[in-house]
């Protein structure tokens, strides 16, 4: 009896807010779900940091540059010595007719200053200034020939060793061995830079200029071959846009589905995996050796990266396209529109905001590509020459930003490594600001719609 009744007792019941095993080891899994998606973004923040601090640390400097500020006396007796200001007689002195004016005008600087010195006679202060020096003078002279036999003020660069000194990039230990400049050297520009002669100065030419030879890293720029890339971004934009959305458009709303579509389908996300280099190949073989356009040319570099792009934007094209509701095809069907009229009046429109972002992804992605441009010439080419027109733009030699940026990492001058930081940055900034417009445009037509 009394076991009886100890059996039939009824059992209490777990509370409904009280948790049983299983459902502990669920959530415990899913909290270090939870932790290991932090700590995931959480490196690839720290890692975007320590690139980013990186690119800014070695790259900055190089949007500052070192100025010297002389008064250089314009020798008639050297510049003209026929004294009848004739343009013609002027311009057959060279630059080496300039030199010793300019050392003589720095020489005269530094005794001005109070510097005390070994250096004895002007042409030792050659070490100080750039290779670039003369031919600023020069330009100047000819451009007004009136100014022969007078005193002008000039703002010109210091040599690449001068400007690495007062970058830190430049030691006393460093130049033990340098034939280019040695201590004494280093004594004057730290004299000169107390008096005021020489300054570090915003580099507005290392934006707009054009690029320079190895032994003149200082007066090196990216602004021409910006205008590469400019030109080879309008060849791309214009070919790649209509022909990739024309594509989309009918394979998804009006190519029949079989095996031909479907091998083309195959194919386009082939394209879109194949390796950048292999479109230079292409490019080379094609346009070049085939077509016989110009090499280095940004029309035949648009070209390849039209080739390059186009898989991408078919690609994005297409989803955007399928991500439209067929609801409106079907309304717009209903009430008497035409197929054409169905897709271009109600679904394009639509699918407009994924196609401009997968466009203008796909010309950042053409933007920084440097592989396809090695093969057709425009890492060789020393763009110093702003071209003089639209066609000459498209047609004449030139570079592109990641092409001049390869070419300043490998020359032996470390200023050019440092340029070679600072294209880097620029060439963010564009990619950044593509992708900002993708997300505003995207934005402007979404809420149209």
């Amino acid at each position: 009896m009394t076991d009886a009744t100890a059996s039939d007792a009824p059992r209490a019941r777990p509370s409904l807010t009280d948790a049983d095993a299983r459902t502990a080891r669920r959530n415990a899994a899913e909290k270090r779900f939870r932790l290991y998606g932090i700590a995931a973004i959480g490196a690839g923040l720290f890692f975007l940091v320590v690139l980013l601090s990186a690119i800014i640390w070695n790259g900055v400097g190089a949007f500052q540059q070192s100025f010297v500020t002389v008064s250089v006396y314009l020798d008639p007796a050297k510049l003209d010595k026929k004294g009848e200001r004739n343009i013609d007689d002027i311009r057959k002195v060279s630059t080496f007719g300039y030199n010793p004016l300019i050392q003589q005008a720095v020489f005269d600087a530094v005794s001005e200053a109070g510097i005390e010195t070994e250096y004895t006679k002007a042409k030792e202060m050659k070490a100080l200034l750039s290779a670039s020096a003369a031919a600023q003078v020069r330009d100047t002279v000819l451009a007004n020939p009136d100014l022969i036999g007078e005193t002008m003020e000039f703002r010109l660069l210091t040599s690449s060793r001068v400007d690495g000194y007062l970058k830190g990039r430049v030691t006393r230990d460093s130049i033990a061995r340098d034939k280019n400049i040695d201590a004494g050297h280093l004594d004057l520009v730290d004299g000169l830079q107390a008096a005021g002669v020489i300054k570090r100065e915003f580099n507005i030419d290392f934006i707009l200029g054009a690029d320079a030879s190895e032994s003149r890293p200082e007066q090196a720029g990216l602004g021409v071959s910006m205008l590469g890339s400019f030109f080879m971004m309008l060849v791309v934009l214009i070919l790649s846009l209509p022909i990739g959305v024309a594509a989309s458009i009918y394979l998804e709303e009006f190519a029949p589905k079989n095996r031909f579509t479907d091998l083309i389908e195959v194919n386009i996300s082939n394209l879109a995996a194949v390796p950048s280099i292999v479109f230079g190949i292409l490019g080379l073989a094609v346009f070049i050796q085939f077509a016989h356009l110009p090499q280095s040319a940004p029309l035949v570099g648009g070209l390849v990266l039209t080739l390059m792009t186009l898989p991408t934007i078919i690609i994005s094209t297409r989803a955007s396209l399928k991500a439209v509701p067929p609801s409106i095809r079907d309304a717009a069907l209903g009430v008497g529109a035409s197929k054409m009229q169905a897709v271009f009046h109600h679904v394009l429109p639509l699918a407009m905001p994924g196609i401009l972002t997968g466009t203008i992804i796909g010309l950042a992605q053409a933007l920084g590509e440097t592989a396809p441009l090695l093969l057709i010439g425009m890492v060789g080419y020393i763009a110093t020459n702003v071209p003089d027109g639209i066609a000459s733009g498209f047609l004449d030699p030139n570079s592109a930003m990641p092409a001049q940026i390869y070419e300043w990492a490998k020359r032996a001058d470390p200023a050019y490594y440092e340029r070679a930081w600072g294209g880097i940055i620029i060439l963010l900034v564009f990619l950044l600001a593509m992708n900002i417009i993708a997300v505003l445009l995207r934005r402007r037509f979404e809420r149209r719609w």
